[in-house]
């Protein structure tokens, strides 16, 4: 089992949910960020850390469709493990439907 971030991140990248993992399984892109499914140990501590709750259990039916997302850039964006600065703007894309198709970036 896994936790994945969904496009809820998108514009957001808060990354408090860095500074809390146990096993730095999370991947830094451009405009949010992603979790190794084969690094993550499942504990959970990241998912109450996120202020737009963009990370959902691998058991939640909506986190199909984010697990290969997850599993693609956490093979090409680079691993972090301390928590860095959000986006200046990050609290107007809170809650904000459909970032991905308008905003993300490879």
């Amino acid at each position: 089992m896994t936790y994945v971030v969904t496009e809820d991140c998108i514009r957001c990248k808060y990354q408090d949910c860095v500074e809390v993992c146990p096993v730095d399984c999370f991947y830094e892109g451009p405009n949010m960020l992603v979790i190794h499914p084969d690094e993550c140990i499942d504990c959970g501590v990241c998912e109450p850390e996120c202020p737009p709750e963009a990370i959902l259990s691998d058991t939640d039916p909506e986190a199909d469709k984010w697990l290969e997302l997850n599993t693609k850039y956490a093979e090409i964006w680079p691993n972090i493990s301390i928590k860095g600065d959000e986006p200046p703007d990050a609290d107007q894309y809170k809650g904000v439907e459909g970032k991905f198709g308008k905003y993300f970036e490879e």
